[in-house]
């Protein structure tokens, strides 16, 4: 081998600047701290009282004509946002008093204020209250401690008096680990850059040499296949809740192994696993390229198979959008109620809910997540018959409340958004970006996987996936390397972007096992 070959050379240097241009990057960061940050900026600073002037016309606007101390009114759109790395919680503020933030409008008096937010944000309304410190005296606003993930913001029209627009508005308070500072975008929405501009150029070089080293590699086109990689067919069935986690798992380790092919059909746990454990019966030879997954541990599986721990799964309660629960979501107690078909209508649980009848949109009894949904949450099977085949006509007349059981997690969320009046239950990730429907708070727990984590919240809908095999996979097989696979770093990055804590992290490690 020619170790002092040109391309090698060239390949050496490229590796060592971006070994070198990462390490610049983490020490420039971590001298930087940009974990958590609260920025704002000011949207709109305008004068709405006799004071504007429409156009080139000699013609003055006089919202205000009659209106004491307010001929000189000016309208504020101030913008507050996380544009930080992490999700920001009530106590992650600093301050003293039982408001989060202060707002300064130098020689200007605050008359009133308006809260606006995305739709898909309407929960950051709740915090909005005096007592929570909302208000406001003289110049100063008082904004209380809005818990933030990622990305999110609201808004604060503000109507003012006195002082001139332009006047400085200034945010004042203090987040842990992080900071609150001004935002200098000129346009209304666009996002703050996430990374300082010498961060930005660190990894264009970063990128630029880690293309060059990839472009030799290609060329040379004699490097060997990484030595986990295991060749043949495998299928893998279970859990529609996991499917979409599976299957991008299945893509990139056919993408690292070109040699392996994997398929995805997912039936839902229990029928997964029952077909591993007949197949497993017929022939074990057969049953080897085979992989269940299930949502919970398999309920009355065969001996002969043996489950690994793969992940944490957070499950949601989901209604239709047209009913609007309370800020802390039901009461668990009040579930089993609805379950039990003791509640009829919406209405029976709260006077402000509309008078419509509850559907309940189940999954069949295949399904993982409706195994652990009565175990973790009912506490019992769930004892209201199927009533329906569509969900939308009763067929038994005689029973109180209409249920349907539908084979896919896609066809619950779809039934219960497309419903008046429906309540089902999902895997949270799935149900949180979908149209037409909320998630529900249980006992004022909110569905979070960073809360799980981190123990701040003992929220009950949660579950393990499991990965089941017909006897412990052998050394060298598809099965046995996948599994391996699933495990490693790169796998734990896209279980955690799809929503999952992965059991092979430190931190969910012990949470898998407790489960």
């Amino acid at each position: 081998m020619q170790w002092f070959s040109a391309e090698n050379v060239v390949a050496v240097g490229t590796a060592v600047l971006g070994i070198v241009a990462s390490g610049v990057m983490v020490w420039y960061e971590r001298r930087v701290p940009r974990r958590k940050r609260i920025g704002y900026r000011v949207q709109m600073d305008n004068p709405i009282g006799d004071g504007v002037r429409l156009g080139r016309a000699n013609v003055r606007l006089g919202l205000f004509d009659e209106a004491p101390g307010m001929t000189d009114a000016t309208l504020v759109l101030l913008r507050v946002e996380n544009d930080g790395s992490q999700g920001i919680d009530r106590d992650d503020y600093t301050s003293p008093e039982v408001h989060g933030l202060t707002a300064v409008f130098t020689d200007r008096t605050i008359r009133g204020v308006s809260v606006t937010q995305p739709d898909d944000t309407d929960h950051l309304m709740d915090h909005f209250t005096a007592a929570r410190g909302f208000g406001y005296d003289g110049n100063t606003l008082r904004i209380p401690r809005v818990p933030l993930n990622r990305g999110e913001h609201y808004k604060l029209l503000v109507l003012l008096s006195g002082g001139d627009v332009g006047t400085p508005i200034r945010l004042r308070g203090g987040i842990r680990e992080g900071e609150v500072h001004p935002n200098r975008s000129a346009t209304p929405d666009d996002k703050p850059p996430l990374f300082s501009r010498a961060a930005r150029l660190i990894t264009i070089m970063l990128t630029l040499s880690v293309l060059t080293l990839a472009s030799i590699i290609v060329a040379r086109d004699d490097s060997p296949a990484p030595i986990e990689c295991e060749q043949g067919r495998l299928a893998v069935v279970g859990s529609t809740a996991f499917k979409p986690v599976v299957e991008e798992l299945a893509k990139e380790y056919e993408r690292k192994c070109p040699d392996a092919s994997i398929v995805v059909e997912a039936r839902g746990s229990s029928a997964g696993v029952n077909e591993l454990g007949s197949l497993g019966a017929r022939s074990k030879r057969a049953a080897r390229n085979l992989i269940a997954f299930s949502d919970g541990p398999a309920v009355g599986a065969p001996g002969e198979l043996v489950g690994d721990r793969v992940a944490l799964s957070v499950f949601t309660l989901v209604v239709n959008d047209g009913i609007r629960l309370p800020a802390g979501g039901l009461l668990l107690k009040d579930v089993r109620r609805i379950y039990r078909g003791e509640v009829t209508h919406w209405k029976q649980l709260d006077p402000s809910l509309p008078d419509l009848p509850i559907v309940l949109v189940s999954r069949n009894a295949d399904s993982g997540t409706r195994q652990i949904f009565q175990d973790r949450v009912l506490g019992s099977w769930e004892r209201v018959p199927s009533t329906s085949l569509d969900c939308v006509h009763k067929d038994d007349v005689s029973a109180p409340v209409m249920r349907c059981e539908l084979d896919a997690t896609e066809d619950v969320l779809a039934k219960v958004a497309g419903i008046p009046g429906a309540i089902g239950y999902s895997e949270f990730t799935l149900a949180k970006g979908h149209k037409g429907l909320r998630t529900v708070a249980l006992d004022g727990a909110s569905p979070s996987v960073g809360d799980i984590e981190f123990g701040r919240s003992e929220y009950p809908y949660r579950g393990v996936e499991y990965a089941y095999t017909y006897g412990r996979p052998a050394n060298g097989s598809l099965a046995s390397s996948f599994l391996a696979f699933i495990g490693q770093g790169e796998s734990e990055t896209i279980i955690r972007a799809h929503g999952h804590l992965p059991c092979s992290a430190t931190a969910a490690s012990g949470l898998c096992a407790g489960e």
